[in-house]
């Protein structure tokens, strides 16, 4: 009861750390007698970033003791502070957004260790690929179906929204996060298989660069204007350009890669090393692949699986120490992302898109993710059970979030997008991709452990083992 005291103490200090952003951003419009001095402004600005962090750790208690994962109550900390200041710039949060997409990305890739799904790798690369394009091509005529151009309720019928957008925000929520899933499996009093979890954070890992690809190819295709006789000579050059994107990245992700491993054989001395090379590695990765002309996200990706995929001689260095030692990173760079987004996220809008997102969110649960699971169970290696469990596992996290920011830039360069609709179109996409997040996290975070129960999921090793066994 008294580490509930404290938490509350400590999201009391955030809110009003909050409140005095938003009254000094607003001290700051109203002219020369109310601007704020930048040497007041700045330690200000640090003194709530400090308290959001705290935040993060007191609502995150409270988020896992009911069995919700824990960047869903970051995500609504940020909504609830929501500042309207200018200590946060927009350029501000889509830069700290994109670094943070990158890291995620070489995590990811440190994530998709191929010796942990050994006997179903062909059935995880075919359900993480795959069943992004069938859950999103799906997921794309829902909200073309359901959507409206702006924020006002539901509007069946098709064209009430461009089919483009219709499908970057689709493309968007494309990809799940295993974190979120394994830390609501974690609470369960029983373990599921060892196999079944190694195949979630592969298909969670693995489907966040589809999810981009599918991205990448919906912009090539819907970019610019096609008409006449140059339609085909247009797409051919955007063809061209993705292959180079995708083809750059992953050339530029293969050369870092493996000048990450002699780094690591040669430089690393004590573990904590491991934390600065990894960090520096995802940057310098991002960064080369953007100036070549490469796709930053899909280069961190191939740099990591790389890394993750060799055996050292140093005996400092593992697969499994590199994710260990990224690990709080992660986490902090997951945070940024939730908190950055609830609190760029204009709230006015979200009741207003709160019907759509409902039905699109029930439509991903119910109808997309399964379908696009079990399309392809003549081929899994698993039981039904757990084949409708990984449907239901779709959570989505951190990705989704961030590649809003990407998507929204885009759709003024959208074809048949009427100029005079962008913004409304823009503040439209973010909303639904956020309701759909935060619904989806709570629904099946909320619902998890009564599926597993219902499905009767067990590690089957862990139940046939004696008792007393250590």
């Amino acid at each position: 009861m008294r580490h509930r005291w404290i938490a509350i103490l400590v999201l009391l200090g955030v809110l009003l750390a909050g409140a005095a952003a938003q009254a000094s951003g607003m001290a700051g419009h109203g002219g020369a007698a109310g601007e704020l001095p930048m040497l007041v402004a700045k330690p200000l600005a640090t003194l709530v970033v400090g308290a959001l962090f705290l935040g993060t750790l007191a609502i995150s208690r409270f988020s896992l003791s009911i069995g919700v994962p824990a960047i869903l109550g970051v995500l609504l900390l940020g909504l609830s502070i929501n500042s309207s200041a200018t200590l946060f710039s927009t350029e501000a949060f889509a830069w700290l957004h994109t670094l943070s997409l990158a890291m995620l990305l070489f995590y990811a890739g440190l994530r998709t260790e191929l010796r942990s799904i050994r006997g179903f790798l062909e059935y995880g690369v075919l359900l993480a690929v795959g069943g992004v394009v069938l859950s999103t091509l799906l997921l794309g005529l829902l909200v073309w179906f359901v959507a409206s151009p702006s924020a006002g309720g539901i509007e069946l019928g098709f064209r009430q929204i461009p089919l483009a957008v219709a499908l970057l925000i689709a493309a968007c929520l494309g990809s799940t996060d295993a974190g979120a899933t394994i830390s609501v499996l974690d609470t369960l009093p029983q373990r599921i298989p060892a196999r079944l979890q190694a195949l979630l954070e592969f298909e969670s890992s693995l489907n966040d660069p589809v999810a981009i690809v599918f991205l990448a190819v919906v912009v090539g295709l819907f970019a610019g204007e096609v008409e006449g006789a140059g339609s085909h000579r247009l797409l051919l050059v955007e063809m061209r350009h993705f292959l180079q994107l995708m083809g750059s990245g992953l050339l530029v992700g293969m050369a870092i890669g493996y000048l990450a491993r002699f780094c690591l054989e040669k430089l690393v001395e004590r573990h904590e090393e491991l934390l600065i090379l990894g960090v520096g590695i995802a940057l310098l990765t991002y960064g080369s692949a953007e100036l070549l002309a490469g796709s930053g996200l899909i280069a961190a990706y191939a740099t990591g699986v790389l890394m993750s995929n060799h055996r050292y001689r140093n005996s400092r260095v593992s697969p499994q120490s590199l994710v260990r030692t990224l690990l709080p990173f992660n986490a902090m760079t997951e945070i940024i992302v939730f908190l950055i987004f609830g609190l760029a996220m204009d709230s006015r809008h979200l009741l207003a898109s709160l019907p759509e997102g409902t039905v699109i969110a029930l439509g991903l649960m119910l109808v997309a993710r399964p379908l696009s699971v079990l399309a392809f169970q003549r081929v899994s290696p698993f039981r039904l059970r757990e084949t409708l469990l990984v449907a239901w596992c779709g959570l989505r996290g951190a990705v989704p979030l961030a590649l809003s920011f990407s998507a929204i830039a885009v759709i003024p360069m959208l074809q048949g997008v009427d100029p005079a609709l962008v913004p409304a179109l823009q503040h439209n996409a973010q909303v639904i991709v956020f309701c759909v997040v935060v619904l989806n996290l709570l629904l099946q975070g909320l619902s998890l452990p009564w599926v597993c129960r219902i499905l009767a999921i067990r590690d089957d090793e862990a139940s046939t083992q004696p008792t007393g066994a250590s």
